[in-house]
């Protein structure tokens, strides 16, 4: 298996070494959450073909996550859909975990494979495949997607290795309070008001974040009495926020690529969700150590701000359920 390091070979400049056992070409071109969800169905690929080159085609930013799979050989950079710019021999097998289609579709038979995996679409008769089911668990839907082509899938197969360089933030309480959706983001004010009371009885704090949301874990700072040295946000890659998620005590956090990155590390979790229900993407109701609060509303609000269910979950709630699986933390 190829290593995905900084220098590994990128399928862009691969076309003069041609696998002779040949190459399953995945396309996934999403986000952290979407490549977590996709982690069984990969791995299901890595055993069904053990002699082929598996090819990843995802985000770059996304190398650190796809080296712990270990179910991939090669990440093609691809950002999204009109993005696959395949250059190499034609895969031997074109899957697509990216969506139900058409354009994703599109993309794999543009690389002039043969053979496709993926939902069936109206607008691609001549691609056979299953029916889209939209009620499935986003980790349930690839995996069946593979189970009805011949391809045994365990859903159960998403645990990650932490990754191998260890972070200095060890045993904190992980409060990642942003979203790329306004209707996904609680209130900054309530994710402050939890931080600190679970300060207050003797837990660190750890407030993550990207770039961009940088003023916004400021913001949960100043409001829970938390120490601006306590804010991760803006100074962490993938690869050092996985470290800090892997070896936290808790993470609290909305609907969004931190809540998978949980789960597949098996940190416990409080995730609050909104407008999306956790049966589609929430942690797997197996997984006990992790608790989605949900209201029940699916109806939506306003552009721009909280989704009117996810603000119907109330401080004190969240802080109880933090509370519980923190009781139970092996820490």
């Amino acid at each position: 298996m190829h290593p995905l390091g900084a220098n590994a070979e990128s399928t862009s400049d691969s076309s003069a070494e041609p696998d002779a056992a040949g190459t399953v070409l995945v396309l996934r071109a999403r986000g952290v959450g979407d490549l977590l969800t996709a982690v069984p169905a990969l791995r299901a690929l890595r055993k069904a073909f053990p002699h082929k080159r598996i090819v990843l085609a995802a985000p770059e930013d996304l190398r650190p996550l796809a080296d712990l799979v270990e179910a991939v050989d090669l990440l093609h950079p691809t950002t999204g859909v009109g993005d696959l710019d395949w250059h190499g021999a034609a895969p031997d097998l074109a899957v697509n975990l990216h969506g139900r289609g058409p354009d994703s579709v599109r993309d794999l038979l543009g690389t002039g494979t043969s053979e496709v995996i993926a939902y069936s679409h109206p607008a691609l008769p001549a691609v056979s495949g299953p029916p889209w089911r939209p009620e499935l668990h986003e980790i349930d839907r690839w995996c069946r997607l593979l189970d009805e082509c011949g391809i045994a899938a365990d859903p159960t197969d998403l645990l990650l290795a932490p990754p191998p360089t260890p972070t200095p933030h060890m045993g904190t309480v992980v409060v990642h309070p942003g979203a790329k959706s306004a209707a996904r983001r609680w209130p900054a004010d309530r994710f402050g008001w939890v931080a600190g009371q679970l300060q207050d009885a003797g837990h660190d704090i750890a407030i993550t974040g990207g770039p961009d949301e940088i003023g916004l874990a400021r913001s949960v700072a100043a409001a829970g009495g938390i120490a601006p040295w306590r804010v991760l946000a803006g100074h962490t890659d993938l690869e050092e926020l996985a470290s800090v998620i892997a070896s936290a005590r808790l993470v609290l956090c909305g609907d969004t690529g931190i809540a998978h990155l949980a789960t597949a590390f098996g940190t416990p979790s409080v995730v609050l969700f909104g407008p999306k229900p956790p049966t589609l993407w929430g942690p797997p109701p197996w997984r006990r150590r992790h608790r989605a609060l949900w209201a029940g509303r699916t109806e939506g609000g306003p552009a721009g701000r909280p989704d009117p269910g996810l603000l119907e979950l109330d401080g004190r709630q969240v802080l109880d359920e933090a509370r519980a699986l923190l009781e139970r933390s092996p820490f």
